[in-house]
């Protein structure tokens, strides 16, 4: 019967981030009446929103063991190319939202490239990419471009009304962030992508020995998450309805942070989207109770988030070593056939994917 109950260890940092939002949110819910409104619980997805949809690109990029520090500046790059493009070239929104990402997704693909082909730290490319938007940005408006299109004031105020809850919403941003969080999870760890994905970040020499395209995929993942970064910027400026080159500031570190905190390690290989969600609510949860509070600098937000992301990085790293320490030793020419097989089975690879692996330990 314990054998039965017994959790993979795997699973221990998910389930962690999930005891924490349970645990604040149950704090909050005593101690202020105004958590007790089910919007309260919902307006951390329509606050939230944004950082969720690039968080989740994010994911992908930490899983295949890389960084994207461009984020937040392609994010603000959205806001301003587009309310540059509504407002004062007069181009309609159909026009506009598919060439901010389509110009997020060959950016994102644009530094992928040049992080594979010269194997040039991601840290670096990236950083160059957030200099590069961020610079962009003041080159197209130095001032905030307010946006006054109709459509975009239509999208601002769209509601969406909750059954069962009364007065009970959630907004365009919101249903999008969750839309992209289910593909999201359904391409992470139901495709034959999202597992060379995992394969590639939990060591990128075996998945070479598999046939993998690992220069495609790694490419691939950095557009993604360019894409989703420029769709975060859509989602931005619809909410505030204008763009400036200052906003999303450091949001590329609060998106680490949420996916660190939901359990996804920085070493690649392993984590969840599922587990992001929970570190963006984290986050804002946080600065929600922050609020309530009245008496608390809003800066009290960077603390704890800055604290909890520690802890869960040296519990990660607690559990890799338990996880190494437990590994059955392997023959030495075996071993980048067996850390493949590992990488595979903590993607839950399909059947098609453990026959490459048999094949490749028979090889």
């Amino acid at each position: 019967m314990m054998e039965r109950l017994k959790i993979d260890r795997k699973f221990m940092p998910l389930l962690a981030t999930i005891g924490v939002f349970v645990a604040l949110y149950l704090y909050g819910y005593l101690q202020y009446k105004g958590m007790r409104q089910p919007q309260a619980f919902l307006n951390l997805f329509i606050n939230n929103a944004f950082l969720l949809i690039t968080s989740i690109g994010m994911t992908f990029v930490i899983l295949s063991k890389g960084i994207d520090l461009s984020v937040g500046a392609v994010i603000a790059l959205t806001s301003v190319a587009s309310a540059a493009l509504l407002e004062k070239v007069g181009l309609s929104p159909f026009v506009v939202i598919p060439l901010m990402l389509f110009m997020g997704t060959l950016l994102g693909a644009t530094m992928g490239t040049i992080i594979h082909v010269f194997k040039v730290q991601p840290f670096i490319v990236t950083l160059a990419g957030m200099f590069f938007a961020r610079g962009m940005c003041f080159f197209i408006s130095l001032d905030a471009i307010p946006i006054r299109h109709p459509l975009y004031r239509a999208m601002a105020l769209y509601r969406l009304p909750i059954p069962g809850l009364e007065k009970g919403f959630i907004n365009l941003g919101a249903l999008i962030a969750l839309t992209i969080l289910v593909v999201g999870i359904y391409v992470a760890h139901f495709t034959r992508y999202g597992r060379s994905v995992y394969a590639i970040g939990g060591n990128e020499q075996s998945a070479l020995l598999m046939g993998l395209p690992v220069g495609r995929i790694k490419i691939s993942v950095y557009a993604l998450n360019g894409f989703c970064s420029a769709l975060a910027g859509i989602v931005f400026s619809v909410s505030l309805l204008s763009g400036h080159g200052l906003y999303a500031t450091n949001v590329e570190l609060d998106a680490i942070a949420s996916v660190v905190i939901g359990g996804t390690l920085l070493t690649g290989g392993q984590g969840y989207v599922f587990g992001t969600l929970f570190g963006v609510l984290v986050t804002g949860l946080i600065q929600m109770l922050i609020q309530f509070n009245g008496n608390l600098s809003s800066w009290w937000t960077r603390i704890a988030v800055g604290a909890l992301t520690l802890i869960f990085i040296g519990v990660q790293s607690l559990f890799t070593r338990e996880r190494q320490r437990q590994a059955p030793t392997k023959p030495p020419g075996k071993k980048h056939v067996s850390q493949a097989k590992t990488a595979m089975e903590d993607s839950l690879a399909t059947d098609a994917v453990s026959a490459d692996v048999v094949s490749a330990d028979a090889i």
